[in-house]
């Protein structure tokens, strides 16, 4: 690869850590219950903003787990207006919506940790990328 084909791909890979997939993941660790939530520390954050999709956004809504995307979005500094509930949430109230939209697909987590919330067990996020492999005595 030629330089710029490297820095290119480097961005992309630096964008890919998102609330969103953070919400989807859950923990690998055999000692962990079925379908645990993974919670979020961040060293480096950066923004990107993307094309706000009120009906893409409220189909994922459906999807998530609340309670942890609120968790996450406080953490990362970006839960402001955001309920506490998913309940609280009116879908009818686009500024509230693209605050949601902001923390949930454009806030992007570069460099940090995803963290099982019931071990405690720490999956680095480099360039983007969570590395979710576990250790052979993990297994």
């Amino acid at each position: 690869r030629g330089k710029r084909e490297t820095r290119a791909a480097a961005r992309v890979e630096k964008e890919r850590m998102i609330l969103l997939t953070q919400n989807l993941l859950v923990s690998p660790m055999a000692g962990a219950s079925e379908g645990v939530s993974l919670g979020i520390e961040a060293t480096e954050v950066e923004s990107k903003e993307r094309e706000y999709d009120a009906d893409f956004l409220k189909k994922m809504l459906e999807r998530i787990d609340w309670p942890s995307f609120v968790t996450a979005a406080k953490t990362l500094e970006v839960g402001d207006g955001i309920p506490a509930t998913r309940d609280g949430l009116d879908e009818g109230d686009d500024a509230m919506m693209r605050k949601v939209h902001h923390a949930l697909l454009e806030v992007n987590v570069v460099s940090g940790n995803l963290i099982c919330t019931e071990t405690g067990r720490k999956f680095p996020i480099s360039l983007g990328i969570p590395n979710m492999l576990l250790n052979q005595d993990e297994l």
